[in-house]
């Protein structure tokens, strides 16, 4: 059922759209591909074909190993690292970047004892066994095996048990053994791996006021706290081979080929260098070393909705020296280092100041005691500017250690609570450690100060009150109900999360509110007004931009204006009754990312996501592989061998002895197939490996059964009469010299004959360079366009892409949106061609919507029908998602969203699909 406010169109017959694309022939030979442009030709020649296998050029990470070069006027720096592609020196085309390195605190290399040895010499053999000894396992098989069952399937102790019997019946017919006799020999084979150890320890902790024999129970309870040496973690991490190539051993400065200042790692940002200043200027002595900020992170967690002792608080500790990437990948460079106690009480002492106090006081004394290994030379590295909290955004000064004394000097411990939020009854745990300034070193939190706080918290519930007061309970939550429909109703798209039940459930996570930030915009827009739309999509610029991977001196800029357009257009919630004011820490804190970012980089590397997603493998399934007794130290055991095993299999790998986890093909990927492509289940993933970004079919084709090989025969099926036509004019473009003549100015009889069969595939997968989303370790990405006739029972799934009209153009101007309704691919003359037949979408006005902040297009249509063309994949981007205009009118209660691509006429181009969709869709 579809409502009468909605336009219906056949999703089927159309004519063919005007191949004006790509009118310039590849260079080589033996390629032909073309291009619209001239510099397109030549930027796809130079990386193909000069040496088709070569790759961006790491930057060397030790000081002495990068070309000198010269020295940026304002710092006096002693290295220049040339970030340009590997190409030859003489090619005036290439453009460089410079990196250039602390030149005091810059990680000299020195011997065991610490003694300086020449920069420019080898670096020292490590002390490792030979490359046949798999101590303490017997052989790479023990090893793999081990590995296998406890770290990647998470195999219960009886089913190794059974497993291992049953192995050890089949060995026994050649006198052979099973790897192990039972778990517990494994288990001790784990234990026996020294690689990656650091033993858990506990010490207790009691409330040290007196207790009366009436008092709570919180105050005669003993307090467990479980933590591991960080001094000992902190080596092992350092010493992992794994981060070989992926960490910065010095503070540098990184400027781009244009001279201008970039940030983002955390090493990039000014933090770093100005304490390796003072560092320096303190102790003239550690010129040379290598700079170490400590990262922590610390949230509370349940593993469980069922009652019971479910909850836990884990310690989680980082260094700034390795890369963003690294930190988001969870490959061992975020490490639990300790489980703080929780206090427990009844519900009447909820709101017990003492036992408020008490809290606080145990949370920083546990850190206190954890850290104190670290004491001769932490130095934390993150940064968050405070001022009054009743005018968060007033002139308020930022708040540091000595003002903080001064006022604990000035004033009684009552004003000091109401007027500046002080409790002189607890001590900060920094106050003991040298620079740790904890008014420097609380990090900007995108999840849950940008994402849970102000969008989800803020923004959404302040929308859903405005709906009530203006049209009251009754009408407000009919119209909820019909934003909840939309949100439904949007298509399909790699990774996005669907609402099929509304939002009205309990728990919302991380996941659920970056979901609804995709979607939102859309179902809101026709139900409030423009202004209230616009603050919303402002603010969501400005989240977008502060998820960035790299940050310029320009999108710095671009951040702050969305800021300062989001602190005006909120003022609507304050018009209309539903906000007095907006003095909000986490409103506040957004003002701060400018400042965040020149202090240590993309604040994506630090985001307490990082940390959330850590809760999985450090606390949730180890929690589930416990017998739920006594729970916790089982999973400290669990953790502590999955540290092993993880470190084991480094040090392996960095021996030769294992190939490593993901392997460099020998050349990018360029066929039409994809080598180990990802499963038909999967949407969308990172990708470790150096590939070329690019888009290709499926490594399946589809049963000739159902697509008939022969072309006439197969338009007949799919109900696509002219596809012959488009095919012939296709390849009439691929194959002509003269740039000046398009295949629809020209008779068919001229274009080449259809004399291969046709092999039909259900996807594509895209990969491309994706940084600022979920990302491999170079940031690239792969995700899967469809176009199936049957998605999961309910219908065919034809996705939309972007696709490439004009390399010249930024943004959307040089960009087309189609709908992908067949991929497949024919050889023509020995050259095997991937295609897709589409139909086009055509932009509406030129520029973004101005409330919503997205371009429109709608069905480019020629007498009522859609137009339609055959396309080179060469042509195609990425996935593209398309929202559609719902305007005032309501949706069907019944409406399913695999109808909404064929039944709505006017979309928005989402650029909140994800990261990378932001950065190009402007």
């Amino acid at each position: 059922m579809v409502s009468p406010a909605l336009n219906f169109f056949h999703p089927y017959f159309s004519h063919s759209r005007p191949n004006t694309m790509h009118r310039y022939r590849c260079l080589e030979p033996s390629c032909h591909q073309t291009f619209k442009s001239t510099h397109g030709q030549t930027n796809h020649y130079r990386t193909f074909h000069i040496n088709s296998n070569r790759r961006q050029q790491p930057v060397p990470e030790n000081p002495h190993a990068a070309p000198h070069g010269p020295q940026d006027p304002d710092v006096p720096l002693e290295a220049d690292v040339s970030l340009a592609p590997t190409m030859d020196e003489d090619d005036s085309v290439l453009l460089r970047a410079t990196k250039m390195l602390h030149p005091g605190l810059n990680g000299l290399p020195c011997d065991e004892s610490g003694n300086p040895i020449d920069p420019h010499s080898p670096p020292l053999p490590r002390a490792t066994p030979d490359n046949d000894n798999w101590a303490p396992y017997a052989d790479e098989i023990q090893f793999r095996t081990a590995e296998f069952l406890y770290r990647r399937v998470e195999m219960s102790a009886p089913n190794i048990d059974y497993l291992f019997d049953l192995w050890g019946h089949s060995m026994a017919a050649h006198d052979g053994l099973a790897p192990f006799s039972s778990y517990d020999e494994m288990y001790q084979v784990i234990d026996a791996t020294r690689h990656g150890d650091a033993p858990w320890k506990c010490f207790t902790t009691t409330y040290d006021g007196h207790v009366g024999p009436n008092d709570p129970s919180w105050k005669s309870a003993e307090y467990e706290v479980w933590y591991r040496d960080p001094d000992v973690v902190l080596a092992n991490m350092l010493d992992n081979p794994d981060f070989d190539g992926q960490c910065d051993y010095a503070p540098y400065l990184r400027r781009d080929k244009n001279g201008r200042r970039t940030w983002s790692d955390f090493m990039s940002g000014n933090f770093a260098w100005n304490h390796a200043n003072t560092i320096l200027e303190e102790h003239e002595d550690n010129r040379g070393a290598m700079y170490c900020p400590i990262i922590l992170g610390s949230d509370k967690t349940t593993v469980s909705v069922a009652t019971g002792h479910v909850e836990y608080h884990p310690l989680y500790i980082s260094i700034g020296n390795v890369f963003n990437t690294v930190r988001r990948a969870h490959r061992n460079a975020v490490v639990p280092i300790g489980f703080l106690a929780i206090p427990k009480n009844d519900r009447k002492y909820d709101d017990d100041v003492a036992l408020r106090k008490f809290k606080r006081q145990l949370y920083h004394a546990s850190l206190l005691a954890i850290l104190r290994p670290l004491l001769p030379a932490m130095t934390s590295p993150v940064v968050r500017d405070t001022a009054f909290s009743n005018n968060l955004d007033g002139p308020g000064g930022r708040r540091t250690r000595a003002l903080t004394e001064h006022l604990m000097n000035t004033w009684s411990p009552l004003h000091l609570w109401n007027v500046f939020g002080i409790d002189d009854d607890v001590i900060p745990f920094t106050f003991d450690f040298p620079r740790a300034d904890i008014y420097e070193i609380l990090s900007p939190d995108i999840l849950h100060q940008l994402i849970k706080g102000i969008f989800k918290d803020h923004l959404v519930e302040w929308v859903g009150t405005y709906l009530v007061m203006e049209h009251g309970e009754a009408k407000g939550k009919q119209i909820l109900d019909d934003i909840d429909r939309r949100i439904a109703a949007v298509p399909a798209f790699p990774q996005l999360r669907r609402f099929p039940h509304r939002r009205r459930f309990k728990q919302w996570t991380g996941d659920d509110s970056k979901a609804l930030m995709k979607v939102y915009l859309c179902a809101i827009s026709g139900h409030v007004p423009n202004q209230m739309v616009r603050c919303i999509s402002v603010f969501m610029d400005a989240c977008y931009i502060a998820r960035r991977e790299d940050f310029t001196e320009a999108s710095l800029e671009e951040l702050k204006n969305a800021i300062r357009r989001f602190h005006e257009h909120r003022e609507i919630f304050r018009s209309t009754g539903v906000r007095s004011g907006f003095s909000l820490p986490r409103q506040h804190a957004l003002s701060h990312y400018p400042s965040h970012i020149l202090q240590f980089g993309a604040p994506n590397g630090l985001c307490s996501s990082i940390t959330e997603s850590r809760h999985i493998s450090a606390v949730k399934k180890p929690w589930r592989r416990s017998n739920r007794y006594e729970a916790r130290g089982q999973m400290l055991v669990t953790n502590q061998h999955l540290d092993k095993l993880a470190a084991a299999r480094a040090d392996f790998v960095a021996r030769g002895m294992l190939s490593v986890d993901h392997s460099v093909p020998p050349l990018p990927f360029l066929s039409d197939t994809i080598e180990g492509g990802i499963g038909v289940n999967d949407e969308a993933e990172p990708v470790d490996d150096f590939v070329t970004g690019n888009v290709i079919l499926a490594r399946t084709r589809e049963s000739s059964k159902h697509y008939p090989g022969n072309v006439n025969d197969l338009a007949a099926t799919i109900n696509r009469p002219r596809l012959p036509e488009l095919i012939r004019r296709f390849l009439f473009d691929q194959l002509n010299d003269d740039n000046n003549i398009s295949s629809n100015t020209v008779s068919l009889d001229n274009c080449p004959p259809i004399s291969s069969i046709i092999k039909v595939y259900h996807s594509a997968v895209a990969t491309f360079y994706a940084p600022s989303d979920d990302s491999g370790l170079r940031g690239m990405r792969r995700e899967r366009i469809r176009s199936t006739p049957s998605w999961h029972g309910k219908g065919p799934r034809r996705d939309c892409a972007f696709v490439v009209e004009d390399d010249q153009q930024p943004g959307m101007k040089g960009l087309g949106v189609v709908r992908a309704q067949l991929f497949f691919s024919l050889d023509h003359q020995g050259v095997t061609y991937p295609c897709a037949l589409v139909e086009w979408f055509k932009k509406v006005g030129r520029g973004p919507d101005p409330d919503l902040g997205m371009w429109k297009v709608r069905s480019d249509l020629v007498g009522g029908e859609r137009e339609t063309s055959v396309l080179h994949l060469d042509t195609f981007l990425r996935g593209a998602h398309l929202l559609p205009v719902f305007g005032e009118a309501y949706l069907p209660i019944d409406f399913h969203f695999s109808y909404t691509l064929d039944t709505f006429d006017l979309f928005y181009v989402n650029k909140f699909a994800d990261y990378h969709s932001h950065e190009i869709c402007y």
